[in-house]
């Protein structure tokens, strides 16, 4: 089966530090791949994986002090992966990731 996994940009998977989100993400990951699933990560480019990597950005947000806003460029990011991707079974965070940018932009306008 085709298996795509997208998650947040803020962390690496797995997590150097906090990601509660992404070390679930990690776990699932590659004991899939080792079931010979193929499956394409999209993540940091920081993240360590048996997946196929496809990184939205070359490092965990979070930990990226050339970025003002984390939270747009995520949210940038996990939609053209998820517009890319056309597998089988797909687990997202992205839809949380939109969710926080539309609040944003609500409080904003």
């Amino acid at each position: 089966m085709r298996i795509a996994q997208i998650t947040l940009l803020y962390e690496a998977v797995p997590p150097k530090f906090y990601g509660g989100t992404e070390r679930v993400v990690s776990y699932l990951t590659d004991p899939l791949i080792d079931l010979g699933h193929d499956v394409t990560l999209f993540a940091s480019g920081d993240s360590q994986t048996k997946a196929t990597l496809q990184a939205a950005w070359p490092r965990a947000l979070r930990l990226d002090p050339t970025i003002r806003d984390a939270l747009a460029t995520c949210c940038c990011s996990n939609s053209s992966a998820a517009a890319r991707t056309s597998s089988t079974c797909s687990t997202s965070t992205s839809t949380t990731c939109r969710s926080r940018c539309s609040r944003r932009w609500i409080r904003r306008s």
